[in-house]
């Protein structure tokens, strides 16, 4: 990729990890990926002690009022799209929307790479909806749920079975190479332009690389929210 140096390789372990996992890149994403997950937790910990001592919204800028409508932002984008139980799965569509958001625009700070440009990141996210979704469709529908992979007749199951097999496998590949391939995109050219050009054009790459953060965390979840949806659709 490129990447001459990163915060976290100054960090102690770095080299055991690169060499257990076989390659600095991967190094590089597990570092920064709990490196958002501790920035996320303190956050969330800084902003419910907060919340806790005053139940009335400040009037001013905070981290409580900030996570209060990151969350706000989520619920409704998860309940226009799930309907009224939508709220039951706003635990797992909030974390990803938040922790993959914070993955992406940690990309644009020097010294610091995406974990979501690494494919095993994106993978484990992927992973994650394609068997909650199956999951929550088994629960809901029983295993009359594997009805859907061999059609409303049994007579065209051979023909049917294959093609759902490889419709349901492809989604997670589709989520996992989709978001890579962006931000890993996303971020190459935001390291060429200031490399290239220092001042003025960063700016530029810098909002483009927001934009594209935040559209693909939205596209991320929005598509796991439909697969949800066709899990707890009656017509399986």
């Amino acid at each position: 990729m490129g990447h001459d140096f990163t915060w976290v390789s100054t960090l102690p372990f770095f080299g055991f990890f690169t060499s257990l996992l076989g390659h600095e890149h991967d190094a590089n994403a597990v570092y920064h990926g709990i490196l958002v997950f501790l920035v996320l937790t303190i956050l969330v910990l800084i902003g419910y002690a907060r919340k806790s001592k005053d139940l009335i919204p400040e009037g001013k800028a905070s981290i409580a009022n900030f996570l209060e409508v990151l969350v706000e932002a989520v619920l409704g984008l998860v309940e226009n799209t799930l309907g009224h139980e939508g709220r039951r799965f706003l635990p797992l569509i909030g974390t990803l929307a938040i922790f993959i958001l914070f993955c992406n625009l940690l990309g644009l700070f020097p010294g610091f790479l995406p974990p979501t440009d690494n494919i095993n990141t994106t993978a484990a996210c992927a992973l994650t909806v394609f068997f909650y979704y199956h999951y929550v469709g088994i629960k809901r529908h029983g295993w009359k749920y594997v009805k859907q992979f061999t059609g409303p007749f049994w007579p065209i199951a051979p023909l049917m079975l294959p093609i759902e097999v490889i419709s349901h496998l492809a989604r997670p590949l589709s989520l996992s190479l989709r978001l890579f391939g962006n931000i890993t995109g996303d971020h190459l050219v935001l390291v060429i332009f200031s490399g290239l050009i220092p001042l003025i054009v960063p700016i530029f790459a810098l909002g483009l690389g927001i934009f594209v953060s935040v559209i693909q965390s939205l596209v991320f979840i929005l598509l796991s929210m439909m697969y949800i949806s066709g899990a707890l659709s009656e017509e399986h």
